[in-house]
């Protein structure tokens, strides 16, 4: 079920909006990594001369993207899960089908909430301790930003779950027996 298919409220336009800028930031962050990665490996063939810190700093990116791209993926109904059976399901026993998606949305939305908690102490932790990735002299990349768009990725998660459950109850079943 997609939320940005139906027509939303002010109130979940907004964070429609974030979702998808965040998800523009995670794709243009993807850019410029692989142009990272290309002038790595260029100046390691051509010159000898490789760009220090591109490996850790990929390795840090990539979870980062992904909290990025998490709400609108929830959003847009792009997460994964098993189309095939609940299609079938839907087919059968739409109210069941519906069920099923609320509560969906609602493990997800408890999932992320526990991410949400258990991550933002390591955040702040991070934080106030200066923790840093690299090697010092030589390169050194701080620990909290990628830390805190894990927060930020995991909070607009759970609201994005917690946003798709009206709109799921709204749409209610949809019995397509009735329509054959």
């Amino acid at each position: 079920m997609s939320i940005t298919n139906n027509a939303t409220s002010s109130a979940v336009g907004w964070f429609v909006r974030l979702a998808d800028l965040l998800a523009a930031l995670g794709t243009f962050w993807i850019f410029v990594l692989m142009s990272l990665v290309v002038a790595d490996v260029a100046g390691r063939n051509f010159f000898d001369t490789p760009l220090t810190g591109v490996a850790e700093f990929a390795g840090l990116s990539v979870a980062a993207i992904v909290f990025l791209q998490l709400g609108a993926g929830i959003l847009g109904g792009r997460m994964t899960r098993a189309g095939f059976l609940i299609d079938l399901i839907d087919r059968r026993l739409p109210r069941l089908r519906l069920a099923l998606d609320v509560l969906y949305a609602l493990v997800g939305c408890f999932i992320f909430a526990l991410l949400t908690y258990s991550a933002w102490p390591e955040l702040m932790l991070s934080w106030q301790s200066d923790e840093f990735y690299g090697v010092r002299g030589l390169y050194m990349l701080p620990g909290w930003p990628f830390r805190a768009l894990a927060v930020i990725g995991a909070t607009m998660a759970t609201l994005a779950y917690l946003f798709l459950i009206p709109v799921l109850l709204q749409r209610g079943p949809t019995d397509t027996t009735r329509a054959s």
